[in-house]
């Protein structure tokens, strides 16, 4: 295993061990029944943070208000996890019948992935989908508002990669986290467990 999927394999492992413990704090007994990911019965409130989209305009917090989002952290120089990931969301996003479901990427790489480097990367996944960037503060601070991890890992040579959590956060139209999906990921799961947090989705408060 390299150093980067050992990295990644624990913080998915601690990621769904506190997830298991919020459900088993929060849960209730309408919770739905998931097959890949834990249900927060309480949804987790985000702190609000300022990016810019794939067009260059100003985002926040509000961009994932109105409609259900499935966000996913990760950079356009990913060589593995984010193509098979984001790819993975457009096949769901195409299968579930939850209105509105966008998928939003959000980088951790604010040196290459700029607004047009955002665009054209996402443009190739023929999905709904939101591109956020900005800059190294800023990017920060929305990692921290939904508890990601990333690191720059130099290759040498000039070159780098970026470490992150690999996670997949279900987002409601109030812009709360809903359920978290850790790693490996299974499309006739998520696409089950998408279909039984549909109202749940839709019914965030504005």
């Amino acid at each position: 295993m390299s150093r980067y999927s050992l990295i990644v394999a624990v913080i998915a492992v601690l990621a769904a061990g506190a997830g298991m413990y919020i459900a088993r704090m929060t849960g209730g007994a309408n919770a739905p029944d998931l097959r890949s990911g834990t249900f927060l019965s309480t949804p987790k409130t985000l702190a609000p943070f300022t990016l810019v989209d794939a067009q260059g305009s100003p985002a926040s917090l509000e961009t994932l208000r109105g409609h259900p989002t499935l966000v996913f952290f990760g950079f356009t120089h990913c060589p593995d996890i984010c193509p098979t990931t984001l790819a993975l969301l457009a096949d769901v996003q195409r299968a579930v019948s939850v209105p509105g479901l966008k998928v939003a990427l959000i980088s951790v790489d604010p040196e290459r992935d700029t607004p047009a480097a955002m665009s054209a990367y996402l443009g190739a996944f023929k999905g709904d989908f939101i591109g956020l960037t900005g800059t190294p503060p800023d990017i920060v601070q929305a990692s921290k508002s939904f508890g990601v991890a990333s690191a720059k890992v130099d290759l040498g040579g000039g070159n780098y990669t970026m470490d992150h959590s690999a996670t997949i956060f279900a987002v409601d139209s109030g812009a709360r986290v809903i359920a978290i999906f850790t790693p490996p990921f299974r499309a006739a799961a998520l696409k089950t467990d998408l279909a039984a947090l549909a109202p749940a989705l839709a019914g965030g408060a504005p």
